[in-house]
């Protein structure tokens, strides 16, 4: 029986079946014992120190418990306590990006995703290079600068070096005042080898979605294909690390599995990149499982409610407060509304699932991975995010700048974030209102700077940032960052 082991470079033993189990049953006899959750929520919750805010953060076991808790008043304190992190590191910004489907074609079997190698209804495609360069422009005219590229598990249609191809595609694209200045990659789960050839095609974070931690789900929801193999692709971050990547993007899709299960997993996965690497995820998604062509999520009868949904997200907030976190256009506007101040730092914008949607003036439907709820255009999500009180943020300033990785979280647990990401989100909205926005979007924007540059606290920095933002309004300047 393997024994857990955060250390450990073996799936089972840094995700254990066995610690998962006692987790839960230590969670549940807990779920209701007042000064055992007082004491988890007083550790979680953020501190003034010389150095600025801090925060200790939870383990698996402690957030299990609050996630268990069923006491109204305790929830309600867990909720205030997320919103005070969220606060404290990022502040009122979401970066906004959108992910670009280079190929569906895959050769694995899983069973709650379209793509499966079976579904032979689906229209399967590959972008040309010139392909690629038409998505580009038209994601790059919406105002789009930072992208999430996807593909299928195909070693014959979509090798590294056709992926590697479109990055660097991608990259060259100028366009008018338009440029894709950070690639995210969610790519299959492949060598050490292959992951230091992404890191020199100089993408941002690699993302990979565990789907499910239990292994015996997992093998049966991918019964065929290289990703059966549950302990390869539970390694692969470690893999990516020793690549040199040093920005990795954690998820599982909630509903594959019980989700008081997943959560456990997902917070020990984290435990064990902080363990092993020193740095923890660079973000988080938390994705639900949604219709799509041959699939049906009721087929999965594990799926959450909306309520549990937004516990979920509050209680990974206390236990990675500096780790960013996603919620993509699977999820509706009401439900993205509602959670953006529990956690989130990171929201998908127009998005289309489908290979090539973005060039096509109708949304198509043929090729998509899963249905999108929130529907709208990427100027209406800008201006609904500012209505709600937030910045929306184009900003790429941390990757290009190097600040990955442990100099990424050392910036975000030292307070300098405000200093930095706060202007640069300013200044990346100028941006975008003066290229793209709707005339009733840009009044509502610029008002919006002109109140949030008073929070930033360095006067010299306040100072630098106001008069770049008059350049960008009026010089025709661009990519100003800290």
């Amino acid at each position: 029986m393997a024994v857990y082991n955060p250390k450990s470079l073996k799936a089972e033993e840094f995700i254990n079946h066995e610690e998962i189990l006692e987790t839960l049953d230590y969670a549940e006899k807990n779920k209701r014992n007042t000064a055992l959750i007082d004491e988890i929520l007083e550790k979680a919750r953020p501190r003034r120190a010389a150095s600025g805010t801090v925060c200790q953060g939870l383990t698996h076991r402690e957030a299990s418990v609050l996630l268990a808790c069923d006491l109204p008043e305790k929830v309600e304190e867990m909720y205030k306590i997320a919103k005070e992190i969220k606060l404290a590191f990022y502040g009122n910004r979401i970066v906004l990006f959108a992910p670009l489907y280079l190929s569906n074609y895959c050769v694995n079997g899983c069973l709650y995703c379209p793509y499966h190698l079976k579904n032979k209804h689906i229209a399967r495609k590959k972008l040309t290079q010139e392909e690629v360069r038409r998505e580009v422009v038209a994601l790059q005219d919406m105002g789009h600068k930072r992208l999430a590229i996807e593909a299928g598990e195909d070693p014959v249609n979509n090798p590294l070096d056709y992926i590697l191809e479109c990055i660097h595609t991608i990259y060259g694209v100028q366009h008018k005042n338009g440029a894709i200045r950070r690639v995210n990659v969610n790519i299959a789960a492949t060598t050490v080898e292959d992951y230091r050839r992404l890191k020199e095609a100089g993408i941002g974070t690699y993302i990979l979605f565990q789907e499910t931690y239990h292994k015996q789900s997992y093998l049966q929801l991918h019964p065929t294909g290289p990703k059966h193999d549950y302990d390869y692709h539970t390694e692969a971050m470690d893999r990516a690390m020793a690549g040199g990547i040093d920005d990795v993007g954690l998820g599982v899709l909630f509903g594959l599995e019980m989700y008081k299960y997943e959560f456990a997993g997902l917070l020990m996965h984290a435990e064990h990149l902080e363990a092993v690497h020193g740095v923890g995820p660079h973000t988080i998604s938390v994705p639900r499982v949604k219709h799509a062509d041959d699939i049906d999520p009721e087929v999965f009868d594990n799926s959450i409610p909306d309520e549990m949904f937004e516990k979920i997200i509050a209680c990974i907030r206390l236990a990675v407060p500096y780790t960013g976190m996603i919620i993509s256009t699977r999820e509706s506007q009401e439900v993205r509304g509602r959670v953006l101040d529990l956690g989130i730092s990171q929201i998908s914008g127009a998005s289309r699932t489908s290979v090539g949607g973005y060039a096509e003036e109708e949304r198509p439907h043929d090729s998509e991975q899963f249905d999108v709820s929130d529907q709208r255009t990427l100027d209406e999500v800008v201006r609904w995010l500012m209505e709600q009180g937030h910045i929306p943020s184009f900003c790429t300033a941390c990757y290009r700048e190097g600040r990955t990785g442990d100099r990424f979280m050392s910036l975000c647990k030292n307070g300098q974030i405000l200093n930095c990401c706060h202007p640069n989100a300013l200044m990346t909205l100028t941006e975008y209102l003066v290229d793209y926005a709707s005339k009733e979007t840009r009044k509502l924007g610029f008002a919006l700077i002109e109140k949030e540059l008073a929070k930033i606290p360095k006067e010299k920095i306040r100072g630098i940032a106001a008069q770049h933002i008059e350049e960008i309004k009026h010089s025709g300047s661009r990519d100003f960052r800290f």
